[in-house]
């Protein structure tokens, strides 16, 4: 529980480091208004054609009597809503930070450069670590989508489906959301997708106390926007934490010439 409890601790930390770096905290809201733009529209169409889809999808309870027709088409509806809100969630984050990904990468390493020590750089050129970033957001996207399809499945159970599986769905979410923000601080320091997945695997709990609360603020709308310079610094911080320093240079020993003198006895 006290991993829970530090994962949260660096969220309002990273908050706080934003609001308190008024020129970081405008720059890290650019890209994320873009991306909310985009996303509105794609989330009011899939409001719109949310019932078209799910009648073209059940044809066969096209003779079905009230109320069980209006019974399963609207959960049905219900639940792809759901299903595309929990794929927004994901992506706007691996979007945002592709669209963003200059000025989130600044970010990141004004905050290493304000927490004193190193602060690492990737030394890639810019098009080398979008490609690397597209890619390796692809690869969290499928997994998630993954996910998703079997949490969408088990909705279907009773109690279960309406209690446990929501539940889960969101610690998917926060832990893949995670992985997404902290991939900008990890990436700098050489750590490529699989040695990520596997870091934040070890601390599991304090991934899960970082990421399911940011994923339930960016349900409401516009919030994610203004989260989302805190939430990259809040993760540049967990970043350090799940990281060890890097170990001091050996110190030579000294070096013995033909001329040192030697004591015996």
């Amino acid at each position: 529980m006290s991993d829970l409890g530090a994962g949260f601790g660096y969220l309002i930390k990273g908050q706080r480091w934003a609001f308190g770096h008024g020129r970081w905290f405008g720059f890290g809201l650019l890209p994320a208004l873009v991306t909310l733009v985009v996303y509105a529209g794609a989330l009011v169409g899939l409001g719109y054609g949310a019932d078209d889809f799910v009648a073209w999808a059940t044809p066969f309870a096209d003779d079905w009597s009230s109320p069980w027709l209006g019974l399963l088409r609207n959960t049905l509806v219900a639940l792809v809503f759901a299903f595309g809100l929990f794929l927004v969630v994901i992506t706007f984050t691996a979007v945002t930070l592709l669209v963003g990904q200059p000025f989130y990468e600044s970010l990141s390493e004004e905050v290493d450069r304000s927490e004193g020590g190193e602060v690492p750089e990737s030394g890639l050129p810019l098009w080398r670590e979008l490609w690397i970033s597209a890619r390796d957001s692809v690869r969290i996207l499928l997994r998630v989508a993954l996910y998703g399809v079997v949490l969408f499945a088990l909705g279907f159970v009773p109690v279960i489906g309406q209690t446990v599986i929501p539940v889960l769905g969101f610690c998917v979410s926060g832990y893949f959301l995670s992985e997404e923000l902290t991939s900008v601080a990890l990436q700098r320091r050489g750590m490529v997708l699989k040695d990520r997945l596997a870091l934040l695997r070890g601390r599991r709990m304090m991934v899960l106390g970082f990421g399911v609360p940011l994923t339930l603020a960016f349900l409401v709308p516009f919030v994610a926007v203004f989260l989302m310079p805190g939430a990259v610094a809040g993760a540049t911080l967990l970043a350090r934490e799940l990281t060890p320093p890097p170990a001091p240079a050996p110190v030579p020993a000294p070096a013995h010439g033909p001329h040192t003198l030697r004591k015996d006895g």
